[in-house]
């Protein structure tokens, strides 16, 4: 799993964490008190690392929650979420089984666990650890979200907004074969039939959650030429009957602007450019300016993406 589509995955699960729940178990606010909203514990999370002394794994997002329970008081769980793309590794499950026993050992606090498998093989996850020594034997059952078992017609007719993210992930999943014209082509249909579908829904979804989705949409599943994307974002534009719905995809220029300023990498400011150049309309010194670069290297880069 790419960086870019770790940040998109991070920031869509915040957005989406009660509609995924309730896309799990439509009954689950029988169990939990969802009105008291949910606490993301990411870097104690990252603290109880199996492998503390590697680098994550590009193919993994980790998230931890904090949720109420409905029954007694200001009693509380631990979710522990992840995002699996890329083949089957059997290394997985016991990386699942690691955290819960670290997770334990430290909050005493009940534990659940969700695995979303975005990857061509997550049909073929395992769902459990199982570990045996002589007449012992441990076993850690986990619930798995595989996208690739979900049928379209499903997700399309659901009014969950996680349905929607679902189907925006399975387009990953889309290998057209030929020419990145063609690949292009069918990739510009699906794309504006999901704009269709949320504005469809857009009243169901909400503003704020149709705008989240429309950015992960955008970014999530690109184009292999700079000018199909831009004729997506002019059809966007069309369907949603507005002059510029592009604030919405500048979010994500705007995060990674402030991470590369954190990390004070110059390729982060790069690749900050490149998402203001495909994403939005503004004019080479408006990037310039905003990234805070000079107007020399917002050329030269628009220059290289329109050379490929």
């Amino acid at each position: 799993m790419k960086p870019r589509y770790d940040m998109l995955w991070k920031g869509m699960i915040e957005e989406v964490i009660e509609d995924l729940l309730l896309f799990v178990d439509p009954e689950i606010s029988k169990e939990l008190d969802l009105e008291k909203g949910f606490q993301f514990l990411d870097k104690e999370l990252a603290a109880l690392k199996p492998e503390p002394t590697l680098p994550s794994s590009p193919k993994v997002v980790d998230k931890l929650v904090r949720i109420f329970l409905r029954e007694g008081g200001e009693r509380w769980m631990l979710l522990h979420l992840e995002v699996q793309g890329g083949k089957k590794t059997k290394k997985f499950p016991g990386r699942m089984f690691e955290y819960y026993v670290r997770l334990s050992s430290k909050y005493n606090k009940p534990i659940a666990a969700i695995a979303i498998l975005t990857g061509p093989s997550g049909r073929n996850m395992l769902a459990t650890f199982e570990h045996r020594c002589l007449w012992t034997k441990v076993r850690y059952d986990y619930k798995t979200i595989c996208i690739a078992d979900y049928p379209d017609e499903t997700l399309a007719a659901s009014n969950n907004p996680f349905a929607i993210v679902m189907m925006v992930a399975k387009d990953a999943l889309l290998k057209p074969i030929g020419a990145k014209e063609q690949h292009d082509n069918i990739l510009l249909k699906r794309k504006i039939l999901m704009v269709k579908l949320l504005k469809q829904k857009m009243a169901i979804l909400g503003e704020r959650k149709t705008e989240a989705i429309l950015t992960f949409l955008n970014n999530y599943v690109t184009f292999k030429n700079p000018e199909t994307n831009r004729k997506f974002m002019l059809k966007t534009d069309e369907i949603f009957e507005k002059k510029n719905t592009m604030g919405i995809f500048e979010q994500l220029a705007e995060i990674k602007f402030e991470e590369g300023i954190e990390k004070g990498r110059a390729q982060e400011k790069e690749q900050s450019v490149r998402l203001l150049l495909e994403n939005t309309k503004l004019s080479v010194e408006e990037i310039a300016k905003k990234v805070g670069v000079s107007i020399t290297l917002v050329r030269k880069i628009k220059k290289q993406s329109s050379s490929k």
